[in-house]
């Protein structure tokens, strides 16, 4: 069966040994690629799975990119304690090791670039929900209106009350939003995530990610977690700290 070499990250020489016991795609551990000054992340993988039209049938199914996705991020998460690591899009694949110096050499000035910009620094990610709507009681919900206007001014009532809780939830983005881009180098405005794909309850009003310094971390993870009682029915989720993805030019 051919194989493919698999690209992780870019990064420069490691100042410490990954961990004995990391394992990639596949379960094999994963080797480095040096090349003017510059090292990549790598695995050996079947091209029965990450060939250009394999894949494409791959990424159809949720499970393999599932567990591709989390080994990638194991390798990702065990380089962020040993160097900066520049991590690549998932399933970034060459042929064999000339492929990946020749990478090195078109984008060497960009990776540079990249990591001098990244260094000691990492990605937060904050999300603000509007909560789901508490259940009414059985009772409640069983019982006829007693007229149509009554039925009409329920609806009002509910459509106010979702309305108002719209309003501070975006409100409530806002200023967090202003306050975290302060306390951060660099910010990225990513997309609401869609319930129905993330699992995640409730309507997203923000969805963003920060550059952080790590000796700022600290103040940056408290402003975020005074938040997250300020205003019922809404929820703040901070996750982090991630190598620096949403900055790396490899987000796309």
């Amino acid at each position: 069966m051919s194989a493919l070499r698999y690209v992780y990250a870019v990064c420069r020489p490691l100042d410490a040994p990954l961990q004995a016991e990391l394992t990639g795609i596949g379960g094999a551990p994963p080797a480095l690629l040096h090349h003017h000054g510059l090292v990549a992340v790598v695995s050996t993988v079947p091209e029965a799975d990450f060939g250009e039209q394999a894949l494409r049938a791959r990424l159809e199914d949720l499970d393999w990119l599932s567990a591709t996705a989390r080994a990638h991020q194991g390798v990702i998460a065990a380089l962020s304690t040993v160097t900066t690591p520049l991590p690549l899009r998932l399933a970034t694949v060459f042929r064999d090791d000339s492929g990946i110096r020749a990478m090195i050499e078109a984008r060497e000035d960009d990776f540079r670039r990249a990591l001098d910009r990244l260094e000691g620094r990492v990605e937060w990610g904050v999300k603000v929900f509007v909560e789901p709507e508490p259940a009414e009681p059985a009772a409640a919900a069983a019982a006829k209106p007693a007229s149509g206007r009554d039925y009409l001014r329920s609806r009002r009532r509910h459509s106010e009350a979702h309305e108002e809780r719209w309003q501070r939830a975006e409100s409530l983005a806002r200023s967090l939003h202003d306050r975290l881009s302060r306390h951060s180098e660099d910010f990225r405005m990513h997309p609401a995530q869609n319930p129905a794909l993330s699992g995640a309850s409730g309507q997203n009003v923000l969805n963003a990610a920060y550059l952080v310094p790590r000796a700022a971390c600290e103040e940056f993870v408290e402003l975020v977690d005074r938040t997250k009682d300020e205003t019922p029915g809404i929820r703040v989720e901070l996750t982090g700290p991630w190598a620096a993805y949403s900055f790396s030019g490899e987000e796309a």
